[in-house]
């Protein structure tokens, strides 16, 4: 083998190091919340819908007359990016709790969600903020409240979430849906778990399902 020969391919082993490195430094810090497997590090708060492992994905089901049910982190986070795939029936209503908490007494999940919902016919308010049991309704100010078609329906979707201090920002598909800053709901919540609801639905209709798939996690400084 000639000299410049050994040499390009000296070369392109370096390339090729560096760029695993690259790859390899860009994952670091990340956590998977769901291994796949069973439900693991998760707990169920509220309501009596189902969840299940199928799949790889955790699959969640309605149980006529149950209110709003939750899968949620037995850790709590404070700073966070969050990344996981969801797919929800077109009928079903969900969300993603996060910095949550269940209230003395009843035990009810409060705190921020971020909306989880098919586009339909009219569009959607999927990725906006909600003040889940929290009297406030949304989080989102009513002039930002605008439904979008960003869900692709009967699909899986791509969330990202970043909570940093009083700042939630929320992706889907890639597409920024909010930038809120609220420092009244930071106060309050600062820190919390990680829940995945099924909504509550009305007598006589269902079962309707949501899953999600590839749920990870990296705590900020």
């Amino acid at each position: 083998m000639k000299r410049n020969q050994v040499w390009g391919l000296t070369l392109a082993f370096l390339a090729s190091l560096c760029l695993a490195g690259s790859v390899q430094a860009g994952e670091t810090g990340w956590v998977e919340l769901f291994n796949g497997k069973n439900l693991e590090g998760w707990t169920q708060h509220n309501g009596t819908a189902t969840y299940k492992v199928e799949d790889g994905t955790i699959v969640g089901t309605t149980s006529e007359g149950s209110p709003n049910s939750f899968m949620c982190t037995k850790k709590n986070y404070g700073d966070f990016e969050l990344e996981f795939e969801v797919k929800v029936a077109d009928e079903l209503n969900s969300g993603c709790q996060i910095r949550s908490q269940q209230k003395d007494g009843d035990g009810r999940v409060n705190g921020p969600q971020v909306e989880i919902e098919a586009s339909g016919k009219n569009g959607a308010e999927a990725g906006y903020v909600y003040g889940e049991a929290t009297g406030r309704g949304w989080l989102t100010p009513e002039d930002r409240l605008k439904p979008h078609k960003n869900m692709k329906d009967g699909e899986w979707n791509k969330f990202r979430i970043v909570a940093k201090g009083p700042r939630i920002q929320t992706w889907i598909n890639g597409k920024q849906i909010e930038d809120l800053t609220d420092e009244a709901i930071y106060k309050t919540h600062p820190t919390g778990f990680i829940g995945l609801q099924v909504h509550g639905i009305k007598k006589g209709t269902g079962p309707y399902s949501v899953a999600w798939k590839n749920i990870r996690i990296k705590e900020l400084d």
